[in-house]
């Protein structure tokens, strides 16, 4: 028994880290995997690009290569796999990171907790507690589970913070779109018109959609539509599948876009005033807590003596 739980251990170990370097070595695509490659790139176009901003993320040095080159071999297995993470790469887009760059992190990360998780065991260890053998894989396992999907954690709560920001934008800019078909502008010129007032994120990024969508013939709302899914906001989808409906009367596209506006920000004022009502129960709750912990300061050393004199 002695023996055999260390060939386990070892074992274990051996397979996991076989199966790693397997996964990140160059291999030779199938016909499935190259189909699939093709088909991603075809759907996403940039998908497999290492920052969406251009050569803010490019290679400037050996480990910025090595890492570059490990976030392809993750994001080719992906394919191969067929794990989309649609969710995800949205929040990506949002925060305009990278796919592969974001993957070379989360493996970096995951083995980092590998040898973590063991540091931690020879602290507990030298402090007295714990000498199995079986507590180091745990421990190791576990670090690294947890440091490999903490990033996704991180991209969520960017994104989400993120993602407000730019609905704020787009029923801003709705509005500017209804005051320029007021002014007498067709529909497409309304549109670029109300993007180029700004250069924020957000109407930077509506504007060369609606650029691209000119230069390759698509026609605008489609367009839209497609960064609303790129980015998972609905309201841009649904003001793409609202202006293909009414495309080609100006009042009613001038009237739903208002609407659609003046719903966005009661949407948003109804948020607001759900946050600061969480706010205002938490702070209740602090207080009464405080207040609680007062009065205990204050009970506890006249009931030490009563109970002593009893």
């Amino acid at each position: 028994m002695n023996l055999t739980l260390p060939v386990v251990v070892g074992a274990v170990l051996g397979l996991g880290v076989y199966t790693l370097v397997r996964a990140l070595l160059p291999s030779r695509r199938g016909a499935v995997a190259t189909v699939a490659r093709i088909d991603a790139l075809r759907a996403r176009g940039t998908a497999y690009e290492t920052s969406p901003n251009g050569d803010g993320d490019a290679p400037t040095g050996r480990l910025d290569s090595l890492r570059a080159r490990a976030g392809a071999r993750v994001a080719d297995f992906y394919v191969q796999q067929g794990w989309e993470q649609r969710s995800l790469r949205a929040d990506l887009s949002v925060l305009e990171r990278g796919w592969e760059h974001f993957l070379a992190t989360k493996i970096l990360l995951g083995a980092a907790g590998l040898f973590f998780g063991p540091l931690v065991f020879v602290v507990i260890w030298t402090l007295g507690f714990g000498s199995g053998p079986i507590v180091p894989l745990w421990l190791a396992l576990a670090f690294a589970a947890g440091f490999f999907f903490l990033p996704d954690l991180e991209v969520r709560r960017d994104a989400a913070e993120k993602r407000r920001d730019l609905r704020r934008a787009v029923g801003a800019y709705l509005d500017l779109v209804a005051m320029n078909l007021a002014g007498g502008r067709g529909l497409p010129e309304a549109l670029m018109a109300a993007a180029e007032v700004s250069d924020g994120a957000a109407l930077r990024r509506i504007r060369n959609t609606l650029a691209d969508a000119r230069i390759t013939g698509t026609s605008q709302w489609q367009a839209l539509g497609r960064l609303g899914e790129q980015l998972g906001i609905d309201e841009l989808k649904d003001l793409s599948a609202s202006l293909a409906l009414v495309a080609d009367d100006g009042a009613k596209v001038r009237e739903s876009l208002a609407s659609r506006a003046e719903t966005m920000r009661h949407r948003e004022m109804a948020q607001i005033e759900g946050s600061a009502g969480e706010k205002s129960q938490s702070m209740l709750v602090a207080q009464l807590l405080l207040c609680a912990g007062f009065l205990v300061f204050l009970i506890f050393p006249a009931a030490v003596r009563v109970f002593q004199v009893s």
